[in-house]
């Protein structure tokens, strides 16, 4: 469920392959050149791949734990802080330089999407959801932002493909309301809305990633957001108590550092290294991944319908893949 993007060893854009996405080629700069001699790009791509799945799907219970020191408005005003100030160290270490005008629109779609609008709905839906359900409801964001981006770039996918996505949103839905007693609850509605905003930041993170490496859209996006962020954490602390312990600061630093900016990081190098097409592949064990941890870490009790509509998803993300536009 991610933007693509292209991975560069320094501040210069070197246009050297090109990779199709949804929304349109993105150029990325050669995963091989500080590769070992004799190493090999496509293990060493999908190694990087699988690590930036596993990341992902830790973020729903590492945010559960994150929720026993801190109140939502504070987790998430914190955890975006200290990925901004991670991902501005990288850029300054790179000698990155700002982006042109023309990017700044896009930027905020992409901040306002991924960096803010995703974690906080996806949280304070958290607070009423198990992981295990969000982890379904969330698995329905490849088919979102394949749509947005139909839209946005005015593309036509073919009838398999909309038969494909409309099937995983009705099983999406049927679930939603099977385990909510036949009405839509607050926690759906903030997820359906997280699936919302972060599909329109991933189409937009999607095409502003044929300009500039995917890794630096990211990046931007949160040093965009580190005023606001900043003056954010300093309010909700001031009015939310924190509690911390083991769980509540492990949940806090996996969810800044390892989800927000080393699970993107690595999964833009292992795309740019193996291909989308594949990279995608990978991606469709995520929720399923996620319904681990939230037995294993969690200790939830699964219902059979999650598992379930889990893999029904999957199959309907794999048809979209396949379909021909």
């Amino acid at each position: 469920m991610r933007t693509q993007d292209s991975a560069t060893a320094s501040s210069t854009i070197a246009v050297s392959a090109t990779e199709q996405t949804a929304t349109g080629p993105i150029t990325s700069t050669p995963e091989t050149a500080s590769a070992p001699v004799g190493a090999d790009p496509v293990t060493r791509g999908t190694l990087l791949a699988v690590l930036g799945v596993v990341s992902f799907s830790l973020t729903f219970p590492s945010t559960v734990w994150g929720l026993e020191s801190f109140g939502p408005w504070s987790l998430v005003a914190v955890r975006s802080t200290l990925a901004a100030l991670i991902a501005g160290a990288f850029l300054l270490t790179g000698r990155v330089p700002l982006p042109d005008r023309r990017h700044w629109a896009g930027l905020a779609v992409v901040a306002g999407g991924v960096v803010v609008g995703f974690p906080l709905l996806t949280t304070l839906a958290l607070q009423t959801s198990t992981t295990s359900h969000a982890a379904v409801v969330v698995g329905l964001l490849p088919l979102t932002t394949a749509t947005f981006a139909a839209l946005r770039t005015g593309r036509h996918p073919s009838r398999t493909f909309w038969f494909a996505a409309v099937s995983g949103a009705v099983v999406v839905i049927a679930f939603t309301l099977k385990e909510s007693g036949g009405a839509v609850s607050r926690g759906d509605l903030y997820l359906f809305g997280a699936l919302l905003v972060c599909a329109a930041g991933y189409t937009e993170g999607g095409r502003l990633a044929r300009l500039m490496p995917g890794w630096q859209v990211i990046g931007w996006a949160l040093a965009l957001c580190l005023p606001l962020m900043v003056a954010a954490s300093a309010v909700a602390l001031s009015f939310e108590p924190v509690h911390l312990n083991a769980h509540g600061v492990i949940g806090l630093v996996w969810v800044a550092a390892g989800s927000t900016f080393f699970g993107l990081y690595v999964w833009y190098r292992g795309m740019a290294s193996i291909g989308i097409p594949k990279a995608s592949q990978l991606q469709l064990a995520q929720p399923l991944l996620t319904l681990f941890w939230s037995v294993f870490l969690l200790g939830e009790t699964l219902p059979l319908a999650a598992p379930v509509a889990a893999v029904a998803v999957l199959v309907c993300i794999a048809v979209t893949q396949r379909a021909k536009s």
